[in-house]
């Protein structure tokens, strides 16, 4: 009797084993006969002017991954773009240089709170004067010395973070020595074509202007860390292409991309 009734469950064991052995192969066999996702389409992706060189780089690598995607950017001050989006303009991907401004899309329906914003980027203020440095500047003090300061509108990023820096110096400039400027590429336009002498903008423009400008640094007990956000929008057309350019931005590679044109390691 007991030998029988090992016989039974000896024969029940290899019925189990052999039934999760199917189940296991055929698992297997499905996971290695589904052909990959291919991402295709198009997205556009609103993104702040300061990161339009970086982007276009990015876009360009991403692209070489997957061939049938197309990126279309809209670049502006993270205010603007947030108005027009709100506005109803068409978009993917909002990626900002501050995240207050994509607090205001989630707030108004534009984009969902979960999981949204994601850091994927922080960048410095610094100062852009002319070629050569005429004037002399070495210190956030020393602008006070300068005829005309080119800075972005105060409710745009750029200007809010080069405020900070004002104040953290104790300078105070009148506005009308101030040239207002509607984002940070204009802001450092301003001096580069002789409209201005200086401008507080971010490292990464001063970097990208090359010989047009010349850098003075800010030093940290005077500077502030701009941090940049990226979002999916809500009514995105293709978000599958949308959510895996955010996922690319914050890969390995896309933070690699990022640090070579300036900015810092999120």
């Amino acid at each position: 009797m007991q030998f029988r009734r090992l016989l039974i469950a000896l024969a029940l064991a290899v019925s189990v084993i052999a039934s999760l052995a199917g189940v296991g192969q055929g698992e297997a066999a499905y996971q290695l006969g589904a052909p990959e996702k291919v991402l295709q389409g198009t997205i556009t992706v609103s993104a702040a002017s300061s990161l339009s060189e970086s982007f276009v780089e990015i876009a360009k690598e991403f692209q070489k991954e997957n061939p049938k995607v197309k990126i279309r950017f809209n670049f502006g001050s993270s205010s603007s773009l947030v108005a027009q989006i709100q506005a109803g303009a068409p978009s993917d991907v909002i990626a900002s240089a501050d995240l207050s401004n994509i607090e205001k899309l989630i707030k108004s329906g534009e984009v969902t709170s979960s999981g949204y914003p994601k850091i994927f980027a922080r960048n410095q203020m610094a100062i852009a004067v002319k070629p050569g440095n005429p004037l002399r500047v070495k210190t956030v003090g020393d602008l006070r010395n300068v005829k005309f300061l080119s800075l972005c509108g105060l409710t745009v990023p750029c200007g809010q973070y080069a405020a900070t820096v004002l104040k953290l110096a104790r300078l105070n400039i009148n506005e009308s020595k101030i040239t207002r400027a509607v984002d940070a590429k204009s802001a450092l336009n301003a001096v580069s074509i002789g409209d201005a002498d200086a401008s507080i903008v971010y490292l990464t423009d001063v970097l990208s202007a090359k010989k047009s400008v010349a850098l003075v640094k800010i030093p940290r007990a005077l500077n502030v860390d701009a941090i940049y956000g990226v979002a999916l929008l809500r009514n995105s057309a293709n978000r599958e292409v949308a959510v895996a350019f955010i996922n690319y931005l914050v890969s390995a590679k896309g933070q690699e991309l990022l640090q070579s044109f300036g900015f810092i390691k999120i």
